[in-house]
């Protein structure tokens, strides 16, 4: 690798519940940077790019992988579905993108198995109206399975014996839960072993010691970009508990889940958008379950890009924004999606949580086990002019200013850059 830059290792976080636009933030900035890192999560997320007006959808491979020249990294904290990867890696192929040296996948990240898919499924079916939300892609099965030290790693795969005993062991406990517990059929591990053998071939020229990787590029005082999934008010530890995602998704996570000194990360830089989103169970105090919900929810494109379903939507939730900031140590943030508010006469802001009596400004442990959660806003006034063709920043509608001010004070940060539309193109530099 040649040095092409020197300068700040940057992490990007989600500050709400996920979808906050991370995808096209981190191909925007890809183009100063060198190495783009996943460090959590798995093929839960989706991670959706416009360029010139062509749409691409990214679940597993760093949205790095559009700019050329670039070496993207996944990272030994995400969990790994190998036939997603490869059909990512395929469908990228056939859009002329190159994927080849410039993708690096950790050996010792573990692998997402059927079974997963199917405890996972089956689970949240048994959960009824109590069930997390998830994308049944296996995603919390497989982080249990690497937490109880019964998990498989991309590395198994070219050992076929010894691969053939770990799987066949495994895939035989899996059947006694699938059989006695929830009274379905059994799985092949002779079919797992056969499918993911031939996923071992096809998944070897990418597969490295990223640990080494990395370290070779820290020394070589490369440029790198941390890319995370999902949302920190979705983080295994922070987040809503137990409607969460099963990763650390704070900017925390990305040392561990790449192998690096946590000093290696220099800027945290956070993303949000103008109201906030949900998708799933769990609570969403400033949720509109009303006309301007459904308005947010079509204007904005709110469908998920793993599931396709449709995401809750409400006004900004600064309560939960200021929760994520504190425990990722964020200082300056960008803002998506603010064209979606261009036709709102009055903008409300959600500044406290309030139980009874009580306004919390902090948010609670347990808002989760108090559904009588109420939400106490801050009215603004609407720009009602459109934002979508604004790349400068004296463009920018007074009231639209005042929103973006009245966020940092509220949140205590600096908002950088303005998202106003889903093409790369459509940004405004604030600093």
């Amino acid at each position: 690798m040649e040095n092409s830059n020197t300068g700040s290792n940057t992490c990007i976080v989600g500050l709400q519940w996920g979808d906050e636009g991370k995808g096209k933030i981190v191909d925007i900035l890809t183009e100063s940077f060198d190495i783009i890192v996943r460090y959590q999560g798995g093929s839960n997320a989706g991670h959706t790019v416009v360029i010139d007006s062509e749409k691409f959808i990214l679940h597993l491979i760093p949205s790095g992988i559009l700019r050329k020249n670039k070496y993207c990294v996944i990272g030994s904290g995400v969990v790994i579905d190998p036939r997603q990867v490869l059909e990512e890696i395929a469908e990228l192929r056939t859009k002329n993108i190159e994927v080849g040296e410039n993708l690096r996948i950790s050996e010792i990240a573990h692998l997402v198995f059927p079974y997963h898919k199917k405890l996972d499924e089956l689970s949240e079916t048994e959960k009824g109206n109590d069930k997390i939300g998830t994308t049944r892609k296996g995603i919390g099965p497989c982080y249990a399975d690497k937490m109880a030290r019964n998990g498989i790693r991309v590395a198994d795969l070219f050992y076929p014996e010894h691969f053939r005993q770990r799987l066949k062991k495994v895939v035989e406990e899996k059947n006694r839960i699938l059989v006695q517990l929830f009274h379905t059929g059994p799985l092949s591990w002779e079919e797992i072993y056969d499918e993911y053998i031939r996923y071992a071939e096809q998944l070897k020229p990418f597969v490295c010691n990223t640990v080494a990787f990395m370290d070779d590029a820290i020394k070589a005082k490369k440029r790198i970009l941390f890319e995370g999934a999902q949302g920190s008010m979705l983080d295994v530890d922070y987040g809503t508990y137990p409607f969460i995602t099963s990763s650390s998704v704070i900017a925390g996570g990305a040392a561990t889940g790449v192998g690096i000194c946590p000093k290696q990360i220099h800027e945290i830089l956070g993303i949000m958008k103008a109201y906030t989103t949900r998708v799933g169970s769990g609570p969403f105090p400033s949720e509109l379950n009303d006309t301007l919900g459904e308005h947010l929810r079509e204007k904005g494109g709110e469908y998920g890009a793993t599931t396709g379903r449709p995401r809750r939507c409400g006004w900004f939730d600064a309560v939960a924004a200021k929760h994520a900031i504190t425990v990722n140590g964020v200082e300056s943030a960008v803002l998506t999606k603010l064209d979606v508010l261009d036709e709102q006469k009055i903008i409300k802001i959600c500044i406290g949580y309030k139980f009874g009596d009580t306004i919390y400004h902090r948010f609670p442990a347990d808002l989760t086990a108090r559904p009588d959660c109420q939400p106490v806003y801050r009215e603004l006034p609407g720009w009602q002019k459109d934002t979508s063709r604004v790349r400068n920043v004296n463009d920018i509608p007074p009231e639209a200013k005042n929103y973006i001010h009245t966020l940092e004070e509220i949140l205590g940060i600096t908002i950088t850059m303005l998202s106003v539309g889903p093409d790369r193109g459509q940004v405004v530099y604030l600093v």
